[in-house]
């Protein structure tokens, strides 16, 4: 008996018979869908589509499974996809500077159940919070940025997220430039997040600059890491409303842990295979 599941996310050309072509073949091997949501892009003529099913009694043992949707679905109809096990364990590593709001949000959702996830790693460029990660048990990297230094240190970081078999790295108020070599060399998601005044109030006070202009409303976005900074594909954003009486302060505190939400849903979906990354869109399914 088997107590897992598999997830399949995929896109392709939209043509009829999809649906019926894929839900037909899990069938003939034994499986029971479980959840299948699916989307068509009329503008673009793409089909999206998460679909999980029961693996108990399905005849296709797991190391197969890529094989036999290529031969008998995928390579047919020219999809991508991607093709996990509910009970994978993937790896995650952290990235942190001085700000230890999300770090501590991420390691207290791990520790409690709340993920399937391991977190053997943060690299830091200053050693602030080093005392956070011993509190976790997780193994903590200091490694300082300069300008000069930023290509080596970048080399280092290759070679640690590689040495541990990172799978997946958050930028959890990491406040450093991920380079375009780090970015095109590193082959697996990175995801960021970062308030909402971008690209109004930029800079090391934005905060401070929003409350003096009188906003009314305070955000954050959590997105895909790409070259274009912080345009990437967006995962998930919030916002919350302030008013004249919310201080500096006030509005550090808010934005802070809609920060702390917004990461944390982002994270949770792309852990539950839900985010499908699509140009410099994400089709998300719930």
């Amino acid at each position: 008996m088997r107590d897992y599941t598999a997830i399949l996310s995929m896109h392709c050309p939209d043509r009829p018979g999809l649906v019926a072509g894929l839900t037909g073949i899990i069938h003939e091997a034994g499986g029971n869908i479980l959840h299948l949501d699916q989307w068509v892009n009329h503008e673009e003529n793409m089909f999206f589509m998460r679909v999980e099913w029961d693996m108990t009694g399905f005849a296709i043992p797991r190391g197969e499974l890529d094989g036999w949707f290529e031969s008998r679905f995928g390579s047919r109809h020219g999809v991508s996809y991607t093709l996990h096990l509910s009970d994978e364990r993937p790896r995650m590593a952290i990235f942190v500077s001085k700000m230890p709001h999300c770090l501590y949000d991420m390691l207290a959702r791990q520790a409690a159940g709340e993920w399937r996830v391991d977190i053997p790693l943060i690299v830091s460029n200053h050693p602030d919070l080093e005392q956070v990660a011993r509190r976790f048990g997780v193994e903590f990297r200091c490694l300082p940025v300069t300008p000069d230094s930023k290509a080596g240190q970048e080399e280092a970081v290759l070679a640690l997220l590689a040495g541990y078999g990172i799978d997946m790295v958050v930028l959890a108020r990491y406040m450093q430039v991920l380079s375009d070599d780090f970015i095109q060399r590193y082959p697996h998601p990175v995801v960021n997040i970062h308030h909402s005044f971008l690209p109004a109030f930029m800079g090391a006070r934005p905060y401070h600059a929003a409350h003096a202009r009188g906003v009314k409303l305070i955000g954050a976005t959590s997105h895909f890491v790409t070259a274009a900074l912080d345009e990437g594909p967006i995962i998930e954003q919030d916002v919350v409303q302030i008013t004249h009486k919310d201080t500096v302060d006030r509005l550090v505190r808010k934005g802070q842990d809609l920060e702390k939400i917004v990461l944390s849903r982002a994270v949770s979906k792309i852990l539950d295979h839900r985010v499908l990354a699509y140009g410099n869109r994400t089709v998300v399914f719930e």
